[in-house]
């Protein structure tokens, strides 16, 4: 779920909007996604040009705290992690065979 946030200029209270997911545009810089956890609410924002990924805790009050701030890169040129039998080569054997 993406969402945009913004605010009235005669009022404190802010609103959110939520939109239908969609591929980035060539213009789009960042992505963000929401989840709602209890009362408040986890906002993940990913930068695919430079990947980053930012993860902030958004209070129902509206206080804001970054949780979590990392580059992915490298992380995508895993093979595997935390893996499961069977494995990726395990697979990639049994298909070639």
């Amino acid at each position: 779920m993406i969402w945009s946030v913004g605010g009235l200029a005669d009022s404190r209270e802010a609103y959110a909007q939520r939109h239908a997911p969609q591929e980035p545009s060539a213009g789009s810089e960042l992505l963000a996604f929401s989840t709602t956890v209890g009362e408040s609410q986890l906002l993940t924002v990913i930068d695919p040009k430079i990947r980053v990924i930012s993860v902030y805790h958004v209070e129902s009050d509206g206080k804001i705290a970054l949780k979590s701030v990392r580059r992915i890169e490298w992380d995508l040129k895993m093979v595997q992690l935390n893996s499961a039998a069977p494995l990726p080569q395990e697979v990639r054997s049994l298909v070639e065979q």
